[in-house]
């Protein structure tokens, strides 16, 4: 009897294991969906206490809600994602996401497709990294970027600032900053 409870242990363990498993790859997709249904709920739900964002050579600590502010701030520029891939590598998940939006339209890279590596304490994500993005061209990006802050400075610096400002009103500032910026370029 002792070694059938014994085989019953094993099967259930090997069991919890393998789902532990696939709710790291769902946790990952839940967080995407949750961006693509601007559902912070959801999104949180999939978060450790703490999250740690790697891109290059920044890192960015947040807190449940330090990182609602970053939410709120990707959500004004209406983001669509697609998940291309994701794939389970031991106790980590990498993950190709295609991003489309008005920003990266602006910054000449629409869609912008990144594979993140997704790093979990007890299920639950506690840092993602950036591994790489395939299609991005980051001098046209740069160029772009530093066009748009230059005459923004100079037309209408009421909006000055809003590339450094990762608020919901910064966001805000930096779309109509690129609205008046190309019916600018329109009228020349």
């Amino acid at each position: 009897m002792k070694k059938y409870l014994f085989h019953i242990c094993i099967l259930f363990f090997t069991i919890s294991c393998a789902n532990k498993k696939d709710d790291i790859s769902q946790r990952v997709s839940d967080y995407y969906n949750g961006f693509q249904s601007s559902n912070y709920s959801q999104v949180q739900n999939t978060l450790s206490d703490s999250l740690t964002l790697i891109e290059g050579d920044f890192i960015m600590p947040f807190n449940h809600k330090s990182y609602h502010e970053q939410f709120k701030w990707d959500s004004v520029f209406k983001p669509v994602y697609e998940i291309i891939e994701i794939k389970k590598l031991d106790d980590k998940v990498s993950a190709t996401v295609s991003v489309h939006s008005p920003r990266f339209e602006f910054l000449k890279n629409n869609p912008l497709t990144c594979t993140h590596l997704f790093s979990f304490i007890s299920g639950k994500i506690a840092k993602i990294e950036n591994q790489d993005c395939s299609n991005a061209d980051w001098e046209v990006w740069q160029k772009e970027r530093d066009s748009l802050v230059k005459w923004t400075r100079i037309h209408h610096p009421e909006l000055d600032g809003f590339i450094n400002d990762l608020s919901m009103n910064g966001a805000i500032n930096y779309l109509k900053a690129i609205e008046l910026y190309q019916k600018r370029k329109a009228r020349d």
